[in-house]
């Protein structure tokens, strides 16, 4: 896999130098064809796994044996799914493509050497086309089979299926094979682009240094996961932060389990098509009532588009200073984050604040382990997954409520389809996705029970907002303030007690 958080352990390295040693499942020729077969690591782990007696893997290949009919995983009876929150947003990863002018560029020159001029040169051209109509575009989520960005996507499908034509042969090197699995891939992308299915979102974006591209990624993922993991094998799913809003109903629905099935204790399913389910919480060796602070900022303005604010920025300098460093910041988005570490670097003497974007996150991440009174500020890395027991973590600060940007084409769409079934969109997408992420954020503070400290939220919304009450439902039970002088005081005792 190429996320991350699979390669922390090495060394320093660019997404550039990690794509020349690595080879995409698509373009893998198979242990027989390939030279390196007998010493390859895939081969091996699978080779182990078909005789063991479990398996521990990731999300990812789980979702990916779930999309290709059960081929990556051995048979199994049963499956467990830790840290289950994050599940529905792996298998949608998995289920998602993006195709964009340089992608086809860089397998346009990889396919020449077997491509007549004509054919080459048009498959070449293909992604100065392709740039031209998302180009014309909205950054938007395109809206409907009779869009000019759709001719485009009809354009490669037909020439890439082609190119894939021209280059398949039974005497075909290794290289080729590869290069003609990776326009197989341009093709099905392209193909999947222009059906504009009811069940897929296409949508255009914006990267921030390679410019525009299409994506598509599945509505939903619910029925994938009731089909194809769910109805298979008994699950269990556990996490410390399911019960969204308070409750397990938005967790289950998100994998595709109906509140009609759910069950009080063990039973069978009332019907063929029935999954029968259960929720338990079993509760938490934390007492975090006596562990911790949850300071609400409530006396702050709400947070506006412009970005984290002078009084903000402020506070966060303020309750810095008072832990003594010590501080996992959590921002919504990357300038604020680096404002802030600037902020704090030009008005707290002494302070030494790591922010993301300066190094690679797995050496932040140790840095601000191995000092403790060192802070990191991030953004969505550090929400979830970073586990920093112990006194280098005393404060953990929400600068703003995790909403999804109002713009994303894929959360309007996912709001868009809850409406039309009747429920309530905001509620439903951005609410839910928003208390999944405070919860996370909230826990990242109490690793152990002999954990103390503060998590301050600057936004007021948590308290003042109709959906406030849902938000804090899901967070850890931690006895909550207003005011700004007790959570500076009680920062500052546990910074004298060190």
């Amino acid at each position: 896999m190429d996320g991350l958080a699979d390669r922390d352990a090495a060394p320093p390295h660019t997404a550039k130098s990690w794509a020349q040693v690595s080879v995409p499942v698509r373009e893998c020729i198979g242990a027989q064809r390939c030279p390196y077969g007998d010493v390859c690591f895939v081969e091996r782990s699978r080779e182990r796994a078909r005789t063991a007696d479990l398996v521990v893997t990731n999300h990812a290949l789980l979702a990916i044996d779930a999309m290709h009919g059960s081929t990556a995983l051995p048979e199994h009876d049963h499956v467990i799914i830790d840290e289950a929150h994050e599940i529905v947003a792996r298998v949608a990863g998995a289920a998602s493509a993006e195709l964009s002018p340089q992608q086809l560029e860089r397998v346009a020159k990889r396919a020449l050497a077997w491509l007549n001029d004509d054919l080459g040169l048009e498959f070449l051209e293909l992604a100065e086309d392709l740039r031209t109509a998302l180009g014309a575009a909205m950054l938007e989520q395109v809206p409907g089979p009779d869009a000019p960005v759709v001719r485009a996507f009809e354009q490669v499908r037909d020439v890439s299926r082609r190119v894939v034509s021209a280059m398949t042969s039974k005497d075909a090197e290794n290289e080729q094979r590869q290069a003609a699995a990776a326009a197989k891939e341009v093709f099905d992308i392209a193909e999947r682009m222009a059906a504009m299915a009811e069940h897929d979102v296409v949508y255009v974006a914006e990267r921030d240094r390679a410019g525009r591209e299409a994506r598509v990624a599945p509505l939903s993922v619910a029925g994938l996961m009731r089909e194809r993991v769910l109805s298979n094998v008994t699950t269990v799913l556990t996490s410390a932060t399911l019960k969204i809003g308070g409750d397990f109903e938005a967790a289950a629905g998100s994998v595709g389990l109906r509140r009609d099935e759910r069950r009080e204790t063990p039973s069978a399913a009332t019907d063929d098509e029935a999954l029968s389910w259960r929720g338990i919480d079993v509760g938490s060796p934390f007492d975090y009532a006596k562990q911790g602070i949850l300071y609400v900022a409530r006396r702050l303005p709400r947070p506006s588009r412009e970005g984290i604010g002078d009084a903000v920025l402020g506070e966060v300098a303020e309750l810095l200073w008072a832990a003594g460093g010590r501080t996992l910041g959590l921002f919504a988005s990357r300038r604020s984050a680096e404002l802030a570490a600037r902020h704090v670097r030009s008005n707290v003497p002494g302070a030494t604040v790591l922010c993301q974007g300066e190094a690679q996150l797995a050496e932040l991440t140790r840095r601000f382990v191995a000092e403790p009174e060192t802070s990191l500020f991030g953004t969505m890395s550090l929400w979830q997954g970073i586990d920093v027991p112990g006194d280098t973590c005393r404060l953990v600060i929400i600068d703003k409520i995790p909403f999804p940007r109002p713009d994303d084409p894929l959360m309007q769409a996912r709001q868009r389809a809850v409406e039309a079934a009747g429920g309530n969109g905001f509620m439903a997408v951005a609410a839910a996705h928003a208390a999944l992420l405070m919860a996370q954020g909230a826990g990242r503070l109490i690793r152990r029970s002999s954990d103390r400290g503060v998590v301050a939220i600057l936004d007021p919304r948590i308290v003042t907002a109709g959906y406030g009450a849902f938000l804090r439902a899901g967070m850890p039970p931690m006895w909550m303030t207003s005011d700004p002088e007790v959570a500076v005081q009680a920062l500052h005792r546990l910074a004298d007690a060190t």
